[in-house]
């Protein structure tokens, strides 16, 4: 009998060094630099898309990545489990639940941008689907994001307005001009 529960005492030995054993210090450093990163990209986005594009092709993905990459937009696949340390260090909630499956993070300085992008990429691309997203420190739904992707753009909203502005401005200016030209005769 002693031959056999020294079988299980060799095999727990064996069991707890190949099965139980701790990270270096150096991949929790590593670990510890990623979800630092995730969190300082999630904080300096004014938006954030969650997304996955699990079924693209390479060259569906680069070109994804290249019309993000124009418009100044982080876009980086992380580990789930990273991401929600991340997130639980900003004290955001709700995000957990769009953090199942595969997962890419789009973080853009602007609302509009990242959300647009991906939304039209989407429509043409089944593969793409967006899962979520965070605004203003807030997680926000799919739905929502595809209705910030519908808003039209900083630049052009602007234009609306000078626009709007230069109308009455313009009328004035020929009404003016108009009773010069009245006067003169």
């Amino acid at each position: 009998m002693k031959g056999f529960s020294d079988f299980y005492t060799m095999m727990g030995q064996f069991y707890k060094e190949v099965f139980v054993r701790m990270p270096s210090e150096k991949i929790l450093k590593e670990k510890e630099a990623v979800v630092a990163s995730i969190a300082e990209d999630i904080k300096n986005a004014a938006t954030v898309v969650f997304v996955d594009a699990r079924g693209l092709t390479v060259d569906k993905d680069t070109e994804l990545r290249a019309a993000l990459r124009k418009a100044d937009v982080s876009y980086k696949v992380r580990k789930n489990t990273l991401t929600t340390k991340a997130v639980a260090q900003l004290g955001l909630e709700g995000v957990e639940e769009f953090l199942k499956g595969p997962t890419a993070i789009a973080a853009c300085p602007t609302l509009t941008d990242a959300a647009k992008i991906i939304n039209d990429f989407a429509k043409e691309n089944k593969a793409v689907e967006i899962k979520g997203g965070i605004m203003e420190g807030k997680a926000i739904s799919a739905e929502t994001v595809k209705e910030l992707a519908s808003l039209p753009s900083k630049e052009v909203l602007i234009a609306r307005l000078l626009g709007s502005l230069n109308g009455p401005i313009t009328g004035l200016t020929i009404a003016l001009n108009e009773y010069a030209k009245k006067l003169e005769a």
